[in-house]
């Protein structure tokens, strides 16, 4: 299936809440996020008004969704800007692929798509990409690695359980 990949629109925040809370629900939600779907549920409608303006802009943040032909949306990430560790950096966060869109190339134009923003900011200009990954999320990991990231050698405790593990993965601007 083919899906057109784009930003979401500021008017689209109740789509975006939408596809949040079916992501949080998801069976895989406990290691593959750090809200709950709880916390979410009981955000005010400004909240999601917010985050579709600031993705819509496309300054520091951006959501990236994938619809199909139907309007419907398949799935999303979100990147922004981070300026910590050893330089300016993008993070990819919120990643979430409907069960019945997966395996279909979805994942990898919504990161493709996420990556050309990164790789096309000027201000700043970005020295890599990243994001964490549970180590107990294999799948995930296995889609990262297949889009070109590699861990970092970077671990961190997940803030939901510090008995657990998130790895962070890379991908370095090419010279």
């Amino acid at each position: 299936m083919d899906y057109l990949i784009r930003a979401v629109r500021a008017d689209e925040w109740r789509r975006l809440k939408e596809l949040r809370l079916a992501a949080l629900a998801d069976p895989v939600a406990d290691v593959a996020f750090n809200q709950t779907l709880e916390k979410a549920s009981a955000l005010p409608d400004e909240e999601w008004r917010e985050r579709a303006r600031r993705s819509a802009e496309g300054r520091e943040i951006v959501t990236f969704v994938g619809e199909d032909g139907g309007g419907r949306w398949g799935g999303m990430v979100t990147a922004f800007v981070e300026g910590g560790g050893a330089g300016p950096a993008v993070d990819i966060v919120g990643v979430y692929v409907r069960p019945e869109c997966r395996g279909t190339g979805l994942a990898r134009g919504l990161f493709e798509a996420a990556m050309e923003w990164a790789w096309g900011l000027s201000e700043p200009v970005v020295e890599c990409v990243r994001l964490w990954v549970h180590e107990e999320n294999g799948r995930a990991a296995g889609v990262y690695r297949g889009l070109g990231f590699v861990a970092s050698g970077r671990t961190m405790a997940d803030p939901k359980n510090a008995a657990a593990r998130e790895v962070e993965m890379v991908v370095r601007r090419a010279a």
